[in-house]
């Protein structure tokens, strides 16, 4: 009954997701549902500009916040929260080809929704392109890594794997017949 009444009033959608293989299907779903829970995170709180640039533009807030700051441990973490910051935009250019620290300058030196497009190259404003973020989404990641800082900074003892040294492998030879 509430999913006749659901239909009537057009709250409901059927989406229909083809695959050739399960394995593509199971992928397929998965980003279907990934885009759906996107959207109504955005719908729920807003968007952002994407790839990075909301919290680079959080960036000098922080300085701000980082000069007024007399315990020294106090600046330390709000210093480390700012650097942090970039790595979202620094990563995206890396994977895209590019020199990470040189695309976080530009960025920078612009204003607003601009920022760097990974897939043209270029600076633009990506609210425009379509490059967005939920802002309920860039909202939860901060919080929930500053908490995650905090817990770690308060830890007196972290237990960790111990990351193997990568051995050079021998050169395979042909199998000859002497």
């Amino acid at each position: 009954l509430q999913e006749r009444l659901a239909k009537l009033a057009g709250g409901v959608a059927e989406i229909k997701v083809g695959a050739a293989t399960e394995t593509e299907l199971k992928e397929k779903k998965h980003r279907f549902e990934d885009a759906l829970s996107a959207t109504r995170a955005a719908v729920e709180e807003g968007i952002v500009a994407g790839g990075g640039v909301a919290l680079l533009r959080c960036i000098p807030v922080l300085s701000e916040v980082e000069k007024e700051c007399t315990d020294e441990d106090e600046r330390v973490g709000v210093s480390i929260v700012r650097r942090s910051l970039e790595e979202p935009l620094r990563w995206i250019a890396y994977n895209a080809g590019y020199e990470g620290s040189v695309i976080v300058r530009r960025v920078m030196e612009r204003e607003g929704n601009e920022g760097f497009n990974a897939l043209t190259g270029e600076i633009e404003d990506l609210v425009k392109a379509g490059i967005v973020d939920p802002l309920k989404v860039v909202r939860s990641a901060l919080e929930n890594a500053a908490s995650i800082a905090g817990m770690l900074l308060t830890t007196e003892a972290i237990v960790a794997e111990k990351p193997e040294k990568e051995k050079k492998e021998t050169p395979s030879y042909p199998d000859y017949e002497y």
